[in-house]
């Protein structure tokens, strides 16, 4: 090859790295936007849930920032650190929100959100994000289907550790014919949320410094 071939050569492998890093730039730069974008979308979104399942009458206090930082739990099914958001009444713990994880759906992940009273009743839950199939397993979400508030005032003294399943599997909970994975997902787990809550209940009350900060499950 003469000199002239391998000079040319050279000039466009270096004009192929030079644009290869400014496509690697500009999409990272992309990616970094959107993500923050997505993210703040994300929890703006899991507010407004929060809102849902917590009524006014049982705080007082800024529930978006009483929050505390729970570490990766087996019981949660999250992998990564979480968000407990506390609810408190006149200085004293009323509830408090807790992001949990439903790894087996028929789909996959489904992430909730499980608000508890501080006597361990259940005062909501919301489905914050599912790849469900549309018409057959969505009806977990509030928006779609009333399914989930089959939730509202449950507790261990409403119903006995046998009593967390569906219907079909001894259980008390009702669920849609043709789907009976996502729904039985869904309990298990906010089942293992409510056993979360009676444990560590101390802890998850304790003033600690507030952060907004979270993680996604």
């Amino acid at each position: 090859m003469s000199e002239t071939a391998i000079r040319s050569t050279l000039k466009t492998a270096l004009k192929l790295l030079v644009f290869a890093v400014i496509g690697t730039a500009v999409l990272a730069f992309t990616f970094n936007l959107t993500r923050d974008q997505i993210v703040r979308s994300e929890e703006a979104e899991k507010l407004k849930l929060i809102k849902q399942i917590v009524p006014a009458a049982l705080f007082d206090n800024d529930i978006v920032k009483d929050t505390l930082v729970i570490p990766p739990s087996k019981q949660l099914g999250t992998t990564r650190p979480g968000i407990a958001y506390r609810a408190r009444l006149q200085g004293k713990p009323s509830a408090v929100v807790l992001e949990a994880v439903a790894p087996d759906g028929y789909s996959g992940r489904i992430s909730l959100i499980v608000s508890i009273r501080a006597d361990a009743t259940i005062s909501g839950v919301r489905v914050v994000q599912h790849k469900e199939t549309p018409g057959l397993g969505d009806y977990i979400e509030f928006a779609k289907n009333r399914w989930v508030s089959q939730f509202d005032g449950a507790s261990h003294q409403r119903y006995q550790e046998g009593g967390w399943k569906l219907k079909k599997d001894g259980g008390q909970f009702d669920y849609m014919a043709g789907a009976t994975i996502t729904p039985r997902a869904v309990v298990k787990a906010v089942h293992k949320t409510l056993h979360y809550f009676e444990e560590n209940r101390e802890q998850l009350f304790a003033e600690s410094t507030p952060t907004q900060k979270s993680a996604p499950p």
